[in-house]
């Protein structure tokens, strides 16, 4: 199992560190991996799955700023990008589409697109009105990147970009969003 963990963190798919068990970190990794890979979202390292890992599969990554967090809303993943290059792969998961009450008015979940800068920050449970973010990177008015509990492997959130608790709070250590970076979301 530690084996899986230490390739899975080689090849940028964060999980924290390698501790030999398959828990919900190694689950986000490989779910990260396989919507990078187009296979199927379940977060089991099957075959297909560690095939991809042993071809080096990542996201394809677009032309654009060499440092920013970029958010790809098809294949739902996160994707750290220091000098051009991926530096980190994060399962996420994004707007569901789906309507929902705001304020008491129906609204559509949609995460925006294009290129933001992050403008606001807050360490810890900050509530919201639709819900606690956690330690939440604000980057286009209430959207976010923020931790959460539930990051499944489709669309779920009403528009911010969930990661989980222990991969926000690496990008929280690490400084990876700082006021004033780019955020892209294709």
């Amino acid at each position: 199992m530690r084996t899986l963990q230490r390739e899975l963190n080689a090849a940028g798919y964060w999980l924290g560190t390698p501790d030999g068990t398959y828990g919900h970190l190694t689950e986000q990794a490989v779910m990260a991996l396989q919507k990078s890979a187009g296979l199927t979202r379940d977060g089991v390292a099957g075959r297909k799955t560690l095939d991809a890992l042993a071809e080096g599969t990542l996201p394809p990554l677009p032309s654009g700023p060499a440092d920013r967090v970029e958010i790809d809303l098809e294949r739902q993943v996160l994707m750290v990008v220091r000098g051009g290059r991926i530096t980190f792969v994060i399962n996420t998961s994004t707007a569901s589409g789906e309507t929902y009450i705001s304020r008491g008015q129906p609204a559509v979940a949609v995460t925006p697109t294009g290129t933001f800068r992050v403008g606001r920050t807050f360490r810890g449970a900050e509530v919201a009105p639709l819900g606690t973010l956690y330690s939440p990177r604000y980057f286009y008015g209430g959207y976010a990147v923020h931790g959460s509990g539930s990051i499944p492997a489709y669309p779920a959130s009403h528009g911010c970009a969930r990661v989980s608790n222990p991969a926000m709070d690496m990008i929280w250590d690490e400084d990876l969003m700082p006021v004033g970076s780019t955020v892209v979301v294709r």
